[in-house]
């Protein structure tokens, strides 16, 4: 038996531009992924999960069939063809990262697969298996996904930012100031990232890049990006000013600026609800009323159409601020 335990994330500012070449900023959360595997004596994975009812059964070799299983098995195909493990597993999935809020329970459950598999080996690095991870997303689950969420479960830790420069997976591990409180609230509206959205948004993002003539479309000027067709030009100016923030943001994270960082965290909202026409009007409107009620900092987090805001708040207001905001919104519920 194997046992691995892998944290949601919350990415702070940087959004979007994973795949761009920009700097991210994703924390991870106490919320977790626990996996547990068992090898059986039969060519057969077995999963089963508290959150989804009963236990499912698949060839070794099964390709991905749309179901939330395909997570773990992708992680056990690729393990098995890393000679890490032989034969059927047995898999028991406990998770207090809830679905489809942005919170990156795919990525976890992916790394933590990787992690149970592998936990007695020696030599394999966070690195190696975030990059195993996104690989198996990519190929395996279908979602062009970058690198940041696979990175942010398999190396950070709660309580810190990993300050992560997607190009070549250097990382800053930055503490969170004391007297910062950073909320995650779930708006209540659901989302999934395999509807088509973020592939339309990443197919839009890297044919900017590519009439630009760079490799990285954060490494666009916004002077050129102003001569594209209107939608592409929206979407480059996006990636451009977030790569600028986020390099801020970690920046004002060091220094401890919390006002400095809030007013980033307020623009990267804006650009994303402007520019890159991932939020939908519910958000905006929790999200404005985060800031009026005292919030520094308010944005939807992850890749948009739903699921959580991510808010940065006084540590001795943080719980008069959230009673205030839940009173406006009783659809919303506090995750961190």
């Amino acid at each position: 038996m194997s046992f691995a335990r892998t944290p949601g994330r919350v990415n702070l500012i940087g959004e979007w531009i994973d795949f761009n070449g920009g700097t991210v900023l994703p924390m991870a959360l106490s919320q977790s992924v626990e996996l547990e595997l068992r090898g059986n004596a039969q060519a057969v994975d077995r999963v089963q999960s508290q959150q989804f009812a009963g236990c499912t059964g698949f060839g070794l070799d099964a390709p991905a069939a749309g179901h939330w299983s395909d997570y773990v098995r992708g992680g056990l195909q690729y393990a098995r063809r890393q000679g890490w493990l032989t034969g059927g597993q047995d898999v028991t999935l406990t998770s207090s990262i809830p679905v489809g809020a942005g919170l990156s329970s795919s990525a976890a459950t992916i790394v933590a697969a990787l992690k149970a598999a592998s936990c007695h080996l020696e030599g394999i690095d966070p690195v190696q298996i975030a990059r195993a991870a996104k690989a198996i997303e990519n190929d395996f689950i279908g979602v062009p996904c970058g690198i940041m969420d696979q990175m942010a479960v398999a190396v950070g830790a709660p309580g810190s930012v990993l300050a992560l420069d997607t190009r070549d997976c250097s990382y800053e591990i930055i503490p969170v100031p004391a007297d910062w409180t950073i909320a995650v609230i779930h708006s209540g509206i659901g989302r999934a990232l395999a509807d088509g959205r973020y592939k339309i948004r990443r197919e839009e993002c890297l044919a900017a890049a590519e009439a630009l003539g760079v490799a990285y479309l954060c490494d666009g000027e916004l002077t050129s990006a102003a001569a594209l067709s209107p939608v592409l030009a929206r979407r480059a100016r996006h990636v451009i000013t977030e790569g600028h923030r986020a390099l801020n943001a970690a920046a004002a994270l060091r220094s401890g600026d919390r006002q400095a960082f809030g007013a980033l965290m307020n623009a990267s909202h804006a650009s994303l609800r402007d520019d890159l026409d991932v939020s939908v009007p519910e958000m905006d409107a929790i999200v404005h009323d985060a800031a009026a009620l005292g919030a520094d900092g308010a944005r939807l987090t992850g890749a948009g159409f739903g699921g959580c805001f991510v808010c940065l708040v006084p540590a001795e207001r943080a719980e008069t601020w959230w009673n205030a905001l839940k009173a406006r919104h009783p659809g919303a519920a506090r995750i961190a």
